[in-house]
């Protein structure tokens, strides 16, 4: 199985969107291997925001980012990076499918709801900036041999 960062960004909290947007991910069989709450500060958001930080909209996203404490959630399934990045739509939320959780719940660039790993690499690299390993737990849901079929389950 391979595990995924979500964080559920300060539009998400604010709108008290963060149960529907949870809600999403589980019904479509993802595990919830960590979840905590914090607030993020400018040291974190320019380690993980590293390739933005020359940008010149970096000053608001830090400042958006730091508006409310967000929700970190780290994912566990098949194609989990691959799965939620479908789940979560284009990063524009005007562009976002309906469907999608950006194009249901957002209307903007940057208060688009979620940020979502983009790659396998890049996920085991910020579940471990935001996790420590004593924060993410292995286990299997009952409801596995609905979810998978018997050939995927122990990949």
């Amino acid at each position: 199985m391979e595990t995924t960062l979500v964080i559920l960004k300060p539009s998400a909290v604010q709108r008290a969107l963060a149960g529907k947007v949870l809600s999403r991910f589980e019904l479509k069989g993802l595990r919830i291997a960590g979840i905590k709450m914090m607030q993020l500060d400018e040291k974190i958001l320019r380690e993980h925001y590293a390739h933005l930080v020359d940008r010149p909209f970096f000053p608001s996203l830090l400042r958006s980012m730091m508006a409310t404490p967000v929700i970190v959630i780290a994912l566990s399934g098949l194609d989990a990076v691959k799965v939620v990045r479908s789940m979560t739509g284009a990063t524009n939320s005007r562009e976002a499918a309906p469907g999608t959780i950006r194009g249901d719940f957002g209307m903007s660039g940057q208060e688009n709801i979620v940020h979502a790993s983009d790659t396998p690499e890049n996920a085991a690299v910020e579940v471990a900036r935001f996790f420590r390993p004593e924060e993410i737990f292995d286990y299997s849901p009952l409801v596995m041999p609905a979810v998978y079929a018997s050939d995927e389950i122990n990949r």
